[in-house]
C-alpha cells in the first residue's frame, strides 16, 4: 500500500520561501517519475512540476523560474523549493505520480499572504 506524506507548507508573505518535502512509502520510489500538484477550492488539481526517476524535470509556466522540484531516492522523498512565493500560489500541495496513480496524501496548505 502506497503512502504520502507531505510536509513543509505554511503561511508566508509575498516574495518569501517553503520547502516542502514528501515521504513515501510502499513502492519502488527511484523507479518512479513524481510529482508536487496544487488544488484551490473549486477548481481542478494542478500539476506544477515533475521530475522523472532520472532526474529530468519540467514545471507548469506559473511557476518556472521560481519553483524546483528534486528528489532524494536515499530517503524516498521528493523536494519542492518554491522561492519568490505570490498569492496566487496559495493552494493545498500533494505528491503524487505526475499522472496521479497514486492514492492521494493529506496534502500540506501553503498560504501566501501578507
Amino acid at each position: 500500500q502506497v503512502q504520502l506524506v507531505e510536509s513543509g507548507g505554511g503561511l508566508v508573505q509575498p516574495g518569501g520561501s517553503l520547502r516542502l518535502s514528501c515521504v513515501v512509502s510502499g513502492t519502488i520510489f527511484s523507479r518512479a517519475a513524481m510529482g508536487w500538484h496544487r488544488q484551490v477550492p473549486g477548481k481542478q488539481r494542478e500539476l506544477v512540476a515533475g521530475i522523472t526517476s532520472g532526474g529530468i524535470v519540467n514545471y507548469a509556466d506559473s511557476v518556472k523560474g521560481r519553483f524546483t522540484i528534486s528528489r532524494d531516492n536515499a530517503k524516498n522523498t521528493v523536494y519542492l523549493q518554491m522561492n519568490s512565493l505570490k498569492p496566487e500560489d496559495t493552494a493545498v500541495y500533494y505528491c503524487n505520480t505526475p499522472l496521479g496513480y497514486m492514492g492521494w496524501g493529506q496534502g500540506t496548505q501553503v498560504t501566501v499572504s501578507s
